[in-house]
């Protein structure tokens, strides 16, 4: 993980330095909130990711000598296709444009929220198509 630390806490920092070239120059508030938002974006993310690389072993894709071998783990099964992230999209859909269009928008988008959860799950569990 420690290139993906290094490019995120490179972001971070070029976010930073713009974000103080940005604010200083046009004396503007809103770009230099949203310039100091994204240096934490790459800040934050970064952070962690360094801070796991130094405890974890180093993984195969660290390594510039490692075999393509060596990078190969167990291949599993891949899930079927499902209907319900797209129930799930539309609910989230119809829940988003309760706050536009009103709120009756609210029943069908909490109702298709739920009805994906629950045959998401119980397909999950069973393996196969509800």
């Amino acid at each position: 993980m420690r290139v993906e630390a290094k490019l995120l806490l490179g972001l971070g920092l070029f976010f930073g330095l713009m974000c103080a070239v940005y604010w200083n120059w046009s004396l503007e508030n809103a770009g230099g909130v949203m310039m100091f938002a994204a240096m934490l974006l790459g800040f934050l993310p970064g952070g962690y990711y360094y801070f796991w690389s130094r405890r974890m072993r180093a993984r195969p894709e660290d390594d510039p000598n490692a075999t393509a071998a060596q990078g190969a783990g167990v291949v599993g099964t891949f899930p079927g296709t499902s209907i319900w992230p797209f129930t799930l999209g539309m609910g989230a859909f119809f829940t988003v444009l309760a706050l536009v269009f009103g709120i009756w928008l609210l029943i069908p988008g909490l109702g298709l929220v739920g009805w994906a959860a629950i045959g998401g799950v119980s397909e999950s569990r069973r393996g196969g198509r509800v």
